[in-house]
């Protein structure tokens, strides 16, 4: 049962769905001020609902997962599910995701659900076999969550507040995957994906990425400004921003070896301040 469990983890991409529950969360929490049983349903189907979009992934990538080393020992392509399995697997999580979200909250969230389901397994996924740039519009998985709980809650979904929100978080995504690109850009190679590593040198995608960083701080810095109203807690995130800031302009203009994995570490540990501090500022509102 254990192993069971773990490979149906796993497939769920859990590591990553929580995060986006949590997004999803902060925008519920951003828009009512309160953290009551409907956020959480809200959170909990999202959360399903995000791992059946990750099952989906694994099910559509299972051929490609097969070439690359970072992959290959995912369930299906290492023959721990067969693809029938797996596609059950797709069909249990959207089911009992979508049935939470029907039940417990308005329709929108349901929408908005789907609509993030189709960026990333109807957009990206099968974008990333043609464009190395598939992640530009890729991103708006990670801007729709919070508008998610926004509109679950009540709010309009073009409200300025969410907007900006939904904004940083879309451009983050872009930078987040580029670093990954440059740990894992040779496996894309192996499993024949077009990838940056093909038309930039390291250093040129080194520089692009800087540049993505940067704007993923001033979008951050929109928000701590137009958002936040807790003035200690607005102080932190800036305070992180800086130092984010600082350690990763040092690291790419003044060092020879860019460390990538702990520049990925902080970069995604602006992403979760980010949810956290939200869901803070607005319950102490």
């Amino acid at each position: 049962m254990k192993v069971y469990l773990k490979i149906f983890f796993e497939m769920g991409k859990v590591r990553i769905s929580l995060p986006v529950a949590l997004s999803a969360l902060a925008g519920f929490a951003l828009y009512s001020g309160e953290l009551n049983g409907q956020g959480w349903w809200m959170a909990m189907g999202v959360f399903l609902m995000s791992c059946g979009s990750g099952a989906m992934n694994h099910w559509q990538e299972r051929k490609t997962d097969a070439l690359m080393p970072r992959t290959k020992l995912r369930p299906i392509p290492s023959g721990k599910v067969s693809s029938l399995q797996g596609a059950l697997v797709v069909l249990l999580y959207l089911a009992s995701g979508s049935l939470v979200l029907v039940f417990t909250n308005p329709p929108i969230a349901l929408i908005l659900s789907w609509l993030t389901l189709f960026f990333y397994n109807l957009v990206y996924t099968p974008l990333k076999k043609v464009s190395a740039f598939a992640v530009i519009p890729g991103s708006m998985v990670g801007a729709l969550p919070p508008v998610i709980g926004w509109t679950a809650a009540g709010g309009e979904p073009f409200a300025e507040t969410i907007l900006i929100v939904g904004t940083f978080f879309f451009i983050g995504q872009i930078p987040h995957f580029w670093l990954l690109l440059m740990l894992f850009g040779d496996q894309y190679k192996l499993a024949g994906l077009p990838s940056l590593n093909s038309i930039f040198s390291e250093v040129q995608i080194k520089r692009v990425t800087y540049t993505w960083i940067l704007t993923t701080v001033a979008s951050a810095l929109l928000v701590l400004f137009f958002v936040f109203s807790n003035r200690i807690l607005l102080f932190l995130l800036l305070g992180y921003s800086v130092y984010l800031l600082i350690s990763l302009t040092r690291s790419v203009l003044f060092q020879k070896d860019f460390k990538v994995r702990p520049a990925f570490f902080k970069l995604n540990f602006l992403y979760l301040f980010m949810m956290l501090f939200l869901i803070a500022d607005s319950l102490l509102r």
